[in-house]
């Protein structure tokens, strides 16, 4: 099963773009993010007829996640549960075939002299929290993937010194991050490439920041054991992020084993 997530910074904007990359990389499931739109004006038709099944929870203007697959979607959870208040549209959740998936996009927190950087801290121990209390209980393959907006360390930021501020680097977020880890969770790429340094996501539209290759690795795959066991590959798919109109973000895809082969393979 090849899963992948991708920031598109758009659905709408970056449809074209979106519909290339689909059918040239056709993974089983992808994890959307910051559609920026309504579910009644998610381009459906066009995603539906690459052969995708699709699960939206979309917000007018800002956020909004999505699941689509080329397998039944079943069981769907959309908002992150622990805050009745919060209609921020950044999480949603489903199985397909025997393996629990989340589409995630974790608030940015910036200023963080604001409310914006309490919220992203409690988001996240909301997230931790459904992780432990519901997710993990499951006993089965579970892939939260999604654009974390967080740089797990200093290897995966062009300049450390200056973001060590940002709400992406904090101490802080990082701590929260490491959370999930504690929970039994394993971080895909870096668990591949523990040595890697200068491997990123997302380049900023300002400064060159793609041209020069000064980015940040924040789009992320955290795994249960269940499917950690299961994991083949993790890699960052660069391609799309130089093409034009693309998204500041680009996708990264996992693979893990099938049920089947899982088995073989034990």
């Amino acid at each position: 099963m090849r899963i992948a997530t991708f920031n598109v910074n758009s659905v709408k904007a970056r449809l074209p773009r979106l519909l290339e990359w689909l059918e040239e990389s056709a993974p089983d499931v992808v994890l959307l993010q910051e559609l920026k739109c309504v579910d009644e004006q998610f381009p459906a038709l066009e995603i539906s007829s690459l052969g995708y099944e699709i699960a939206t929870h979309g917000q007018k203007t800002y956020n909004g996640v999505a699941i689509l697959s080329k397998k039944p979607i079943e069981d769907i959870r959309r908002g992150l549960p622990g805050d009745s208040n919060d209609e921020q549209a950044r999480y949603i959740e489903a199985t397909i075939e025997g393996v629990r998936v989340a589409s995630i996009y974790l608030p940015n927190g910036n200023p963080v002299d604001t409310e914006k950087y309490p919220y992203k801290l409690g988001w996240m121990d909301r997230l931790a929290a459904h992780v432990k209390s519901s997710l993990l209980p499951m006993e089965m393959p579970i892939v939260l993937g999604g654009d974390y907006n967080i740089c797990p360390d200093d290897r995966d930021v062009y300049d450390p010194d200056r973001w060590s501020n940002d709400a992406l680097c904090k101490p802080e977020s990082r701590a929260r991050f490491r959370t999930l880890l504690n929970l039994g969770l394993t971080e895909a790429w870096r668990a591949l490439h523990p040595h890697t340094e200068g491997q990123f996501s997302y380049w900023d539209y300002v400064k060159g920041r793609w041209q020069k290759d000064e980015g940040l690795r924040i789009d992320h795959f955290l795994l249960s054991a269940q499917a950690a066991d299961r994991l083949v590959s993790c890699e960052i798919d660069k391609a799309p992020r130089a093409k034009e109109k693309a998204s500041d973000h680009t996708p990264v895809i996992l693979e893990i084993q099938d049920h089947e082969s899982a088995k073989e393979a034990a």
